[in-house]
């Protein structure tokens, strides 16, 4: 019996001293932060932009989509009660948290609405969802924008905003020009498979991409596979 306890101890001391799950009403503070009961959530897997940050439409013109997204993620929770499911804690103390609404996962609806993108530092979780919303030009997606983690390190660093392509204009589509840095080339061949280039790959350099087609450009081969293409040479 001491064995037990004290093997209990050692195990309970190895353990990370997570809260229980939180639920209640919660206040929303930007598109991927929430207060529940007092305390500060962290959305996991999710990362949505900053409250002052502007995105361009399809026209160019600026709007505010950090805003918006808090707008979105508000209006979808409305009255109802949240239930947070603890993942970690982050390096300001905040829980990070999967959170839900009548049974519905908000981390996976904002980024399956365009309204926060995949974080994939930290979790490949809502890739497919992120993707779903980039097929749809939803959100975020339907004109060009930065990625947060790129807006709040200029912001850290003084520089300006940029407004990175989140997709290409039929210039760079006819040239095959990538968007916001994804180099994987979504290529329809004659028989119509949709089939995926990486870098490196055999016939990456041959293989242009042409939009207007309904090829594309994707930024990991998880969004590719998930958007319902296979890699080349399988």
């Amino acid at each position: 019996m001491r064995f037990s306890v004290a093997a209990a101890l050692v195990l309970l001391a190895a353990t990370p001293a997570y809260a229980a799950d939180l639920a209640g009403t919660a206040s929303v503070i930007d598109g991927d932060t929430l207060e529940v009961r007092g305390t500060r959530i962290r959305l996991y897997g999710i990362d949505a932009p900053e409250s002052q940050q502007l995105c361009q439409d399809a026209a160019g013109k600026d709007w505010r989509c950090g805003q918006k997204a808090a707008l979105a993620l508000s209006d979808r929770i409305g009255r109802r009660p949240v239930t947070c499911e603890q993942k970690d804690k982050d390096r300001y103390g905040r829980v990070v948290a999967a959170c839900f609404v009548g049974g519905e996962n908000l981390n996976a609806w904002m980024a399956a609405n365009g309204w926060a993108m995949a974080y994939r530092q930290y979790s490949t979780d809502y890739v497919s969802a992120e993707a779903t919303a980039r097929a749809a030009r939803a959100g975020i997606w339907a004109g060009t924008f930065q990625p947060p983690w790129e807006w709040r390190a200029a912001k850290r660093e003084g520089k300006p905003q940029v407004a990175n392509q989140s997709r290409p204009t039929s210039a760079e589509a006819a040239a095959g020009a990538p968007s916001s840095g994804c180099q994987i080339k979504g290529n329809i061949n004659s028989q119509g498979e949709r089939i995926y280039h990486v870098p490196g790959g055999r016939s990456y350099g041959q293989t242009r991409i042409d939009t207007s087609d309904g090829e594309r450009w994707f930024c990991s081969e998880d969004e590719a596979q998930a958007a319902g293409w296979r890699r080349a040479g399988q």
